[in-house]
């Protein structure tokens, strides 16, 4: 029998205050660490303040919450296919783990997918090498999609990661040069398997016959 899950109303969690006491005097703590006296602190900011202090004390206990809910959720799951894996001796959904339940009137459904987190090793500065000096070679009127491909590519945003779907556009196109298809060569030597994460999400419909529509859990599409 698999657990039932349930929740709990939200309560709102302590949040720090931001300010101080220092002989009997209110201080405010400031973006960067000054003590500002609370007379002199606007009331607009103070009104902002305690505005977002409220919202956090029930963020954070929420965040929590859907976190218990989404292991909660994948032991279930793990749980159910372990004894239909027992009773059918065979292993159950897909190669990666990923799993579609359906409700047996078919209005409901639960998929788990899991997302391989990839990074790139050392041999993508050998690729971006011959990337480039293959482009060296091609005139300004003969390439200026594809530079504009390649830079976007290679280029890495403010965390240092590379641009994953357009790298691998790069992969499909057909160069002969031998740089362009070594660099290839390099792009795909380079992809590292770093862990997976796993994808909760829910459906539900009126009927059989209706399109599924999800059921989200992110506060910014709910």
């Amino acid at each position: 029998m698999i657990e039932q899950t349930t929740t709990t109303p939200i309560e709102a969690a302590p949040v720090p205050g931001g300010r101080v006491e220092l002989n009997g005097q209110i201080y405010w703590t400031d973006a960067k660490g000054a003590l500002i006296p609370a007379e002199i602190v606007k009331p607009t900011d103070q009104l902002v303040d305690e505005q977002v202090r409220k919202i956090m004390g029930f963020a954070v206990p929420l965040n929590a919450q859907v976190a218990r809910f989404k292991q909660h959720t994948l032991n279930d799951v793990a749980d159910l296919m372990a004894v239909l894996a027992q009773e059918y001796s065979t292993k159950i959904g897909g190669e990666k783990g990923n799993v579609t339940l359906t409700s047996f009137d078919g209005t409901l459904q639960v998929k788990v997918q899991v997302q391989e987190r990839l990074t790139f090793g050392p041999e993508l500065q050998a690729a971006k090498a011959l990337v480039d000096e293959y482009l060296t070679e091609l005139t300004e009127d003969s390439g200026p999609e594809l530079r504009g491909i390649v830079h976007h590519a290679f280029r890495t945003d403010q965390s240092g990661l590379v641009n994953r779907a357009e790298l691998f556009r790069l992969l499909r196109y057909e160069i002969p040069d031998e740089r362009w298809q070594s660099a290839m060569r390099a792009i795909k030597d380079s992809i590292r398997v770093d862990g997976t994460k796993e994808h909760v999400r829910f459906y539900r419909r009126a009927d059989a016959r209706a399109r599924w529509e999800a059921v989200t859990i992110d506060v910014a599409d709910a």
